[in-house]
């Protein structure tokens, strides 16, 4: 088996892996959680199901459709970037990073075009992404003395996602740190 080939199924796999460990994870937590609902694992580490209709953080931008298509034509270039890769013969760390960040989309993807209908409560490409990963690191109230926040209760790391987004996030991290042509 040559280079090229490894590299293939190698990219293919970690993709199937991590696609199937986001699905997983969202549909035991879809079918065995009430919506808001929190399991404490340890005190800084929670799942808390919420369901989230935009991107990244809850972050809405333009109307449910153009954001589906958006991320199925964002996902179909990153694909073919990732066979152009491939054929490059680049790094593994290289097609580790674009494999992570294709597994992710393609994950949040698979939520928002199908689960809607699902599970029955809209129709395709309306559905919601699944997030369930908490992790409330520190928790306190602002010193009273700090100007327009004092006294107010503050959580530090309170975004809560699901592995799709995490995938999304070492990949770009990786890249961001190792991959030097991004500097040239």
């Amino acid at each position: 088996m040559n280079s090229i080939t490894k590299k293939a199924l190698y990219s293919a796999s970690l993709v199937f892996i991590i696609l199937l460990l986001d699905q997983v994870s969202k549909i035991w937590v879809k079918t065995s959680f009430e919506l808001y609902e929190e399991l404490y694992i340890f005190s800084w580490f929670r799942l808390l199901f919420v369901e989230n209709n935009g991107m990244a953080f809850g972050i809405e931008w333009g109307n449910k459709i153009f954001l589906t298509i958006f991320r199925i034509i964002a996902s179909l270039g990153i694909t073919g970037y990732l066979a152009y890769s491939i054929k490059k013969n680049e790094s593994w760390l290289f097609l580790t990073c674009i494999s992570l960040i294709l597994a992710g989309a393609t994950g949040n993807i698979i939520d928002c075009v199908f689960y809607g209908q699902w599970f029955d409560y809209a129709p395709y490409f309306y559905g919601r992404v699944v997030d369930m990963l908490y992790f409330p690191l520190i928790e306190g109230h602002f010193w009273d003395w700090i100007p327009w926040v004092g006294g107010e209760h503050f959580i530090f790391f309170s975004p809560i996602f699901n592995l799709a987004d995490s995938a999304i996030c070492i990949g770009i991290f990786l890249l961001l740190i190792f991959e030097k042509r991004l500097y040239k």
